[in-house]
């Protein structure tokens, strides 16, 4: 599941349900937007753990509540009913299960960590803890699609050669970047058949938080959880 900027506490520029607590906004009202998320979904408070995200390539498995996981970009887990989340304002959120073998990853996929190949690193990663490729399924969620994400001509070619099928052209005719596109292209050559895009594009959709339309503003959140098996 991915939120939107609707239902939360924050003031402006961060309205309403920012769940960033990097941006600037009240820590107070970062943290009760995180407990009603966490009540909204059925979860405990401490069933969501979230990433001190810095554009790396670095997974880590977690098997228990934790209040933040540090210096990473991904997260697995095969603990049922522990959230893993992602928050973003343009970046790729990717969630990832392999409901067979109860193993889920959350990745945060921006440019830099999306070349580097964080989104590979998080496949690896759930196939070490018992999860089968063939088995796993992917939502790319709402971020910047490739009509607005301009980039200069060197950057587009130097991600194209690391995650082939970025590239593109935007609206305005210039070089562009579609990190879903080279994500999907990438998670297809890993063997994953099941890839799903969620069709938004944060720059374009109000509800949605947006750093290259509004900065500073707000962070959605994407989870994803396992349900106890029977």
């Amino acid at each position: 599941m991915t939120t939107t900027r609707a239902g939360g506490v924050s003031k402006p520029p961060f309205a309403t349900f920012n769940l960033g607590d990097h941006v600037g906004d009240d820590p107070v009202a970062v943290a009760a937007n995180r407990r009603r998320l966490a009540a909204t979904v059925g979860l405990r408070p401490d069933g969501i753990v979230w990433m001190n995200q810095v554009h790396s390539s670095h997974v880590e498995v977690v098997d228990g509540p934790r209040e933040i996981v540090d210096d990473t970009d991904g997260l697995v887990t095969a603990t049922p009913l522990l959230a893993l989340a992602v928050v973003t304002a343009d970046c790729v959120p990717v969630l990832m299960a392999d409901a067979r073998a109860a193993v889920i990853a959350a990745v945060h996929a921006g440019r830099v960590g999306a070349q580097n190949g964080i989104v590979a690193r998080a496949v690896e990663t759930m196939v070490d803890a018992g999860a089968h490729v063939e088995d796993v399924s992917v939502l790319l969620g709402p971020a910047v699609s490739g009509r607005n994400y301009e980039v200069p001509a060197q950057m587009a070619a130097e991600v194209e050669s690391m995650l082939p099928g970025s590239r593109t052209t935007t609206r305005r005719g210039t070089p562009g970047l579609d990190l879903r596109a080279g994500i999907a292209a990438q998670l297809r050559s890993l063997g994953v058949r099941s890839i799903d895009v969620d069709p938004r594009c944060t720059v374009e959709d109000k509800n949605l938080f947006s750093h290259r339309r509004d900065a500073p503003t707000g962070r959605l959140a994407s989870l994803v959880w396992l349900e106890p098996g029977p």
